[in-house]
């Protein structure tokens, strides 16, 4: 076998483990920052959902024209407004997933490519300092399949939302907070750990 392939290999596995570090971070900060628009979505969807239910004509505010279509007209502003910074940390987000997609996508073509030159017994051997090729391998393609999925099902959920239903509105946020898989960041934060030592590695 190729050490010169081995060694190519090691270095595009550690550059990909690297790209996911840097986009890890990215990624978690975007997320943060979508929290209170969700939440600012929700509040404004129980205001609309009060506005509509009161009778303004039957209260002191009676003598202010229009007031219920312009209250009304303010909060879809605002609502639009909400919608629309989500939509920007979607591209964000959107642009994550690539970044880790893309690298994640040249380390398996190179393995792909040098399999000929690559001994089964050497890729599936493990060190104190070094997991074994296939197991990292295996956590690059659960770590892009864990944010392929989360930004496909946010952004589905984003797309359901509409003034029109004002209930899937108000429960919007709890729905965005179940999103989060506790189980699928700790799979990569342990990955993460298990290839600190082969990171250090020249």
């Amino acid at each position: 076998m190729s050490s010169a392939v081995l060694s190519s290999l090691h270095e595009q596995l550690k550059k990909c483990f690297e790209t996911l570090k840097a986009n890890r971070s990215v990624w978690d900060g975007e997320l943060a920052e979508c929290k209170p628009l969700m939440s600012s979505l929700g509040n404004l969807a129980v205001q609309l959902k009060a506005l509509k239910n009161v009778q303004i004509a039957n209260t002191p505010l009676a003598n202010f024209p229009s007031l219920q279509e312009r209250l009304r007209y303010k909060l879809l502003l605002a609502v639009d407004a909400i919608l629309g910074k989500l939509a920007d940390k979607m591209d964000a987000l959107q642009k994550v997933q690539g970044a880790i997609s893309q690298q994640v996508s040249a380390v398996f073509q190179f393995y792909e490519k040098n399999t000929d030159t690559l001994d089964i017994a050497v890729c599936v051997s493990r060190s104190a300092i070094c997991p074994s090729i296939s197991d990292m391998l295996e956590w690059l393609q659960d770590a892009e399949r864990y944010y392929r999925l989360q930004l496909v099902q946010r952004r589905y959920l984003l797309q359901t939302l509409t003034p029109s239903d004002l209930t899937l509105m108000e429960t919007a946020p709890k729905r965005w907070e179940s999103l989060h898989s506790a189980s699928g960041e700790e799979r990569i934060a342990d990955a993460m750990c298990q290839v600190s030592f082969f990171m250090e590695t020249e």
